[in-house]
């Protein structure tokens, strides 16, 4: 299981160069002048070389790609040219806003999909069945910030249940944290629970058919083992599949979601930096983004091995 492991960890690290080397060119080859941006619609050509050359912008290509490199290899993650804030501690700042509405949104999607998911798969053909893919079938065609935007309606403008914008940190208190982080997370939770759901009723649906469940109903096993002790658990390794591929929703979803719902974390901050061209902080955050994705894929990884000793050989 270690060199397994190791395997895993050793491949993923030329796919996070790849993305770093990616992200750098496209950003520099792409259209707009951050220093333009900084200096204002009545900036000289001069106040623009000026401010091109304090940001080292006016060195040639390869001399920036490999000073941004040493510098990411010593861990600085360079200064922000619209912040003017090192960068590391910009993303430490907004960081906790997005783990949380990424924890909450996830542990909300998987608790609520998977069990309508094998409802569906166990309730096949029926009205219960019909109104959950309904229900999968809106929730994946939504937009996310529609879905917010319908939310803020419905809950906060009309019942007043929940605040229409804002966070409040752990630290502050766990009930207005959970309060006001309730609506975002329902919000990017619809689109990830309709795709779990359709992939854990697709799964069990073609699990319930083998030959193993048959058996496992004719020695008297009651319906609940059947379905969870029997089924899930041989069809685990699709949902987790696309548990990971929505990891990628939430990435994109967050950013949304953290701008309807006026959230300060990583996702208004890559809006922000996108907005003013600000290349240390959009590097640093896909690279953080794309790391994050690569680290949870591994750990889908690793669960496959767990789950069928199969995979590691």
């Amino acid at each position: 299981m270690l060199a397994f492991v190791i395997h895993r960890i050793l491949a993923a690290v030329p796919v996070l160069a790849f993305v770093a080397l990616l992200v750098f060119l496209m950003l520099r080859l792409a259209p707009g002048d951050p220093a333009a941006v900084m200096a204002g619609d009545a900036a000289t050509a001069e106040d623009i070389a000026k401010i091109r050359a304090g940001l080292g912008l006016d060195q040639p290509l390869a001399t920036q790609l490999r000073i941004w490199i040493e510098r990411l290899l010593h861990g600085d993650l360079g200064e922000s040219f619209y912040f003017k804030r090192p960068v590391a501690a910009l993303i430490a700042q907004r960081l906790e806003p997005t783990l949380a509405l990424a924890a909450c949104s996830t542990v909300l999607a998987v608790a609520l999909a998977i069990p309508l998911g094998v409802l569906a798969a166990h309730r096949h053909d029926t009205l219960v069945d019909r109104a959950v893919m309904l229900f999968s079938v809106l929730g994946f065609s939504l937009p996310v910030f529609v879905i917010g935007y319908l939310l803020i309606y419905l809950l906060a403008a009309e019942l007043g249940w929940f605040p229409v914008q804002g966070y409040a940190r752990i630290a502050d208190g766990l009930g207005g944290f959970a309060h006001r982080l309730a609506l975002p997370s329902a919000t990017l939770a619809i689109a990830y629970v309709a795709l779990i759901a359709r992939m854990t009723r697709a799964s069990m649906l073609e699990v319930l058919g083998e030959d193993y469940i048959r058996t496992a109903r004719a020695k008297g096993a009651t319906s609940f083992a059947v379905l969870v002790h029997h089924a899930l658990r041989n069809a685990a390794i699709p949902i987790l599949t696309v548990i990971g591929i929505g990891v990628a929703l939430l990435i994109s979803g967050a950013v949304v979601t953290e701008t309807v719902f006026g959230i300060p974390g990583l996702g208004r901050l890559t809006v922000e930096a996108v907005l003013s061209r600000d290349f240390p902080t959009v590097q640093a955050l896909i690279l953080l983004f794309s790391a994050a994705y690569v680290a949870i894929n591994l750990a889908i990884d690793i669960a496959y091995g767990l789950l069928d000793p199969r995979i590691r050989y």
